[in-house]
C-alpha cells in the first residue's frame, strides 16, 4: 500500500520554509504524495456545516488562511523531485474550468506527470455563490466542467455547446504529460458522486472514514460500475484518508477494504506537533512496505 499525507497548509504557520522543508521531509521518510484541500474563502456564518470538524467550523489558525493549491503545488514541485501532488479536493463547480484546466496540465508538465486531479462539489454554499455561481446545480455543472477539461487535455482543437460552456476552435497547449490526461480522482459518497466516478474518475478518493465504512462505501461504488455495465478495475485506485486516530495497525484492515493509498491526516501544523506526527507516519512508511 502507497502512504501519503493530507497537509492543507495554512498561514502564518505554512511559511515558505515551513512548507519547503515539509515536502523534502516527506519525501525522505518515502511518502508516496502530498493532498491539500481547497478553499478559497471562508465565511463567519455558513449554512452547511464543514463534515470534518466537531462544531461545522475548518479549524484555521487566528488570522490565517488556506493556501492556494495551484501556487503551493508548484512551489512543493520545485522542493521535491518525487512526491505526488494530489488536490483533496479541487472544487470545480466553483472553478473557472478553462483556467483548471490551464492550471492542472501547466502544473502536470512542471513536475514532469505527478499531479492528482482530486475533485468533488463542495459544501460551502457561501462560498459557491461567491465565486458566482448556484448552488443548486453544482452537479450538474462539475460533469460538463470535467468534460470540457478532458476534452482541451486530449483534442488539439475543441468546439463545445455546453449550458454553462461555449468554446469554438478552442486550443489549450501544453498538453499533460500523463495520459491519456491528468488523473481524475472523485471524491463523495452520495450516489450522484459515484456516479461521477465511474464516468470520469480514474480512482475514488473517500475521507475520515474506517475500514468498516470505506469496505461500504466500496460496495456501493461497485453498484454504480455494475448500473453502468463496468466492472471496477485494479488500475482504479481506491484512496482513503482515515480517522486522525487512526491505530497504526489499522493499515492492514485498509489493504483489506480494498484500499490502494492510504492518505494519513497530518493534524496541527504547529512545529512540535509536526515533529511528532512525521515520527509516527514515518513508522507507517515501514510498515507498508
Amino acid at each position: 500500500m502507497k502512504i501519503g499525507v493530507f497537509a492543507t497548509f495554512m498561514s502564518p504557520l505554512a511559511t515558505p520554509q515551513m512548507i519547503r522543508d515539509f515536502g523534502r521531509r516527506a519525501e525522505d521518510i518515502g511518502l508516496e504524495s502530498i493532498w491539500m484541500g481547497e478553499h478559497v474563502a471562508l465565511f463567519d456564518r455558513n449554512t452547511f456545516g464543514y463534515p470534518g470538524s466537531k462544531d461545522g467550523r475548518i479549524p484555521v489558525p487566528p488570522g490565517g488562511g488556506m493556501l492556494d493549491i495551484v501556487a503551493t503545488f508548484g512551489f512543493l514541485a520545485a522542493a521535491t523531485s518525487r512526491l505526488r501532488l494530489g488536490t483533496g479536493v479541487a472544487l470545480v463547480p466553483q472553478r473557472n474550468p478553462i483556467y483548471t484546466a490551464k492550471e492542472m496540465c501547466t502544473l502536470d508538465w512542471l513536475t514532469d506527470g505527478r499531479i492528482d486531479f482530486g475533485i468533488g462539489v463542495g459544501w460551502n454554499k457561501e462560498e459557491v455563490e461567491a465565486c458566482g455561481y448556484r448552488w443548486e446545480d453544482r452537479g450538474a455543472r462539475c460533469d460538463e466542467f470535467l468534460e470540457v477539461m478532458q476534452r482541451l487535455w486530449t483534442e488539439p482543437v475543441v468546439d463545445f455547446a455546453g449550458k454553462w460552456v461555449k468554446l469554438e476552435t478552442c486550443r489549450l497547449d501544453p498538453k499533460p504529460i500523463q495520459q491519456p490526461h491528468v488523473p481524475i480522482i472523485v471524491g463523495g459518497y452520495v450516489e450522484a458522486a459515484l456516479r461521477r466516478a465511474v464516468r470520469f474518475g480514474a480512482g475514488w478518493y473517500g475521507f475520515n472514514r474506517d475500514p468498516a465504512a470505506t469496505k461500504a462505501l466500496l460496495g456501493r461504488l461497485d453498484a454504480a460500475f455494475a448500473k453502468a455495465g463496468r466492472k471496477r478495475g485494479k488500475e482504479f485506485q481506491i484512496i482513503m484518508t482515515p480517522p486522525v486516530a487512526m491505530p497504526l495497525d489499522a493499515i492492514q484492515e485498509y489493504a483489506e477494504a480494498g484500499v490502494d493509498r492510504l492518505v494519513v491526516n497530518l493534524g496541527s501544523q504547529r512545529p512540535e506537533l509536526v515533529d511528532q506526527r512525521m515520527a509516527e507516519i514515518a513508522k507507517l512508511v515501514k510498515m507498508a512496505n
